[in-house]
């Protein structure tokens, strides 16, 4: 694979993982229906691990605009790649999204809830006040980033295991601080997955939500390189 081709289909995998157990939950007459939070970020936990083992030894496995920026901002990352990196996890996200409907398509169509049929594709605030909805994410994003700079590579290599650390990190920020937002911490699994929303034939769909849609944008992006600073500083 060319790191291009190991982005989108990292990518993929992750969203698909993701939003197919948010799927599982929340659309009607499936057989995990209202499992709950902490089956969500295991299952995001498990997307993340498995996205990373697929394209780490190509890419990196960034799967997120938000990594591949902060990592350039802290010298770690050719700014010239940014531009290729980011269309390839968009791009992902779009294959993604389209096999978990593709998935679910029966019971997307009899799912009369347009709230439950967006909350597959894109997160949204448990209470919604834009200030403190981005100042959420952020924080969620900037730990996240900070924990992905200090992680450190073993001198023996363990195969899959390698991906381990980062599942763990994204599986304790969606047990921690998933409650107030859904935890988006990448701009491509809320941005690319909602586009698409917006996209698909999906009866009783409703809104795309895109008043709040550049909160799970630059609250990611933000906290990210914040990170970028606070590490390169330390």
């Amino acid at each position: 694979m060319t790191p291009f081709i190991a982005e989108l289909v990292g990518t993929a995998v992750l969203i698909t993982l993701g939003l197919c157990v948010v799927a599982n939950i929340a659309l009607h007459n499936t057989k995990g229906n209202n499992a709950g939070l902490i089956v969500v970020a295991f299952a995001w936990a498990i997307a993340v691990f498995v996205g990373v083992y697929i394209a780490a030894d190509v890419s990196g496995a960034h799967l997120n605009p938000a990594v591949t920026i902060a990592l350039a901002v802290a010298g770690k990352f050719e700014w010239n790649l940014v531009p290729s990196f980011i269309l390839a996890q968009f791009l992902g996200a779009f294959a993604g999204s389209i096999l978990t409907w593709l998935t679910y398509k029966g019971h997307f169509d009899i799912t009369k809830d347009p709230a439950a049929v967006l909350g597959v594709f894109s997160t949204g605030p448990a209470i919604r006040n834009p200030v403190h909805n981005l100042m959420t994410e952020t924080i969620a994003t900037f730990i996240f980033m900070l924990g992905v700079f200090f992680i450190q590579k073993g001198e023996i290599k363990l195969g899959s295991i390698d991906a381990l650390p980062v599942a763990l990190l994204v599986l304790g920020i969606g047990l921690s601080m998933g409650g107030p937002t859904g935890y988006a911490i990448n701009p491509a699994r809320d941005l690319g997955p909602r586009i698409i929303h917006a996209l698909l034939p999906i009866p009783h769909k409703g809104a795309s939500d895109w008043k709040y849609a550049f909160i799970p944008v630059f609250g990611p992006i933000l906290g990210a390189v914040l990170a970028a600073f606070l590490y390169m500083a330390l």
